[in-house]
């Protein structure tokens, strides 16, 4: 009887499985931990703190994202190795409301959270080495690579001992450390096997990110009775959220799958790496202020926050919700220059109009102001529509015509 295999190479038709689907239900619960995080006190520091969240929890998935596009998740060491990367990433999620401020009693939160980290980086790491071992090349990508995974996740283990300002600088060190130290040993080493695998892994973790904040939505009024004004709040947010879908599904991933598809070699890694790796990044952090946005509205329209429906949204939650929808806006106009070099002024446009009217917004009820940010980002999908119909006719057919060759 024949063995099973170690490890099982990935082909360039190859799709995402379902363990992959499964490890992103993880990052689903350590999303939601972060908004819930930041909206129990929505202060300037605390946003900053959940955006260095979202920075560790993106590189734990993003470093999976590329292991699995070499070997399949769900065959033999890879399966391993996805289970334990998960059980390390739950436990990293369920320390989050303790990632800066431990609570009395029990275990030290930020230590916790720091060693899951290590053991997701660490199961990574040696998995990786362990694919590599017929790839010279990729060997040596991986020895220039470690010292930026030691380094980091030493800085959080340091930080974990620290508190305030400090605390959060060395969380930026450790992300600098992990980030800078991936950008500066260049892409050349790197191996992508499959461009359709990759694509379609950043568009699901991208879904994950938009239910997230739908979830958010729910949430924030779940204890309150249906209203009309709480209803109308509830479909402005799911259209926002539909709007961000629609301005990135419609054509962008296709479009990026097939820049990814062109390349070979090094400039694919390297494609891969700043289209996906890095600018996804700002698109994700931006769902999750988003989140952040909604469920604040949706609280203050539901009175659960010891506001009326009059009062206007304000500081953080007002910034979080125009500011995360700007940084969508500018990452995916980044995506489509990086992939295609296909201008998006419209995208930027409209991100700086969100920045500039933020401070008028407040001056409205939060209601209302989620209504202008709602009707810009439909007429931005509408003017799209209109403006690129012969584009994305052609790009929807050729889509289908390939997709069945």
């Amino acid at each position: 009887m024949s063995r099973p295999p170690r490890l099982a190479r990935i082909r360039e038709s190859s799709t995402a499985t379902t363990l992959e689907l499964f490890f992103d239900l993880v990052f689903v619960f350590a999303m939601i931990q972060v908004t819930a995080l930041v909206a129990e006190d929505p202060s300037w520091h605390r946003v900053v703190r959940g955006l260095l969240l979202v920075a560790v929890l993106w590189w734990c998935w993003v470093g999976y994202s590329w292991l699995s596009n070499l070997v399949r998740a769900d065959v033999g060491l890879g399966r391993v190795a996805v289970l334990l990367a998960m059980a390390a990433m739950f436990t990293l999620a369920l320390a989050i409301p303790e990632a800066f401020d431990d609570l009395p009693g029990g275990l030290h939160g930020p230590t916790v959270l720091a060693f899951a980290y290590l053991l997701v980086r660490a199961v990574h790491l040696l998995l990786f080495f362990v694919v590599a071992r017929d790839d010279p090349g990729l060997r040596r990508q991986l020895v220039r690579w470690a010292p930026s995974v030691v380094g980091g996740t030493a800085l959080l283990l340091i930080a974990g001992q620290t508190s305030g300002t400090t605390q959060t600088l060395l969380w930026a060190a450790a992300v600098l450390a992990d980030y800078g130290g991936t950008l500066v040993i260049g892409a050349s080493g790197w191996r992508l096997n499959s461009a359709r695998h990759f694509a379609e892994r950043h568009g699901l973790i991208l879904i994950i990110a938009l239910g997230e904040s739908i979830i958010s939505i729910g949430v924030g009024v779940n204890q309150v009775a249906l209203s009309w004004p709480i209803l109308l709040a509830a479909l402005l947010g799911l259209s926002v959220s539909a709007s961000l879908w629609w301005a990135y599904f419609d054509t962008q991933q296709i479009i990026s799958e097939r820049a990814l598809a062109r390349a070979r070699g090094a400039e694919r890694a390297a494609l891969a790496r700043s289209a996906f790796t890095f600018l996804h990044l700002p698109l994700v952090a931006g769902v999750v202020l988003l989140a952040l946005g909604l469920k604040k509205v949706l609280n203050y329209v539901g009175g659960t926050d010891g506001h009326t429906l009059a009062d206007p949204l304000h500081g953080p939650p007002l910034w979080s919700l125009t500011g995360g929808l700007a940084l969508c806006l500018f990452a995916a106009a980044a995506i489509s220059w990086r992939c295609d070099r296909a201008r998006k002024p419209q995208r930027v446009g409209l991100g700086l109009l969100l920045l500039g009217l933020t401070p008028l917004l407040a001056l409205l009820p939060a209601l209302a102001a989620l209504a202008v940010v709602a009707v810009l980002m439909v007429a931005l999908n509408a003017g799209e529509w209109v403006h690129y119909r012969e584009h994305r006719a052609r790009v929807h057919a050729e889509h289908e015509l390939e997709s069945h060759l």
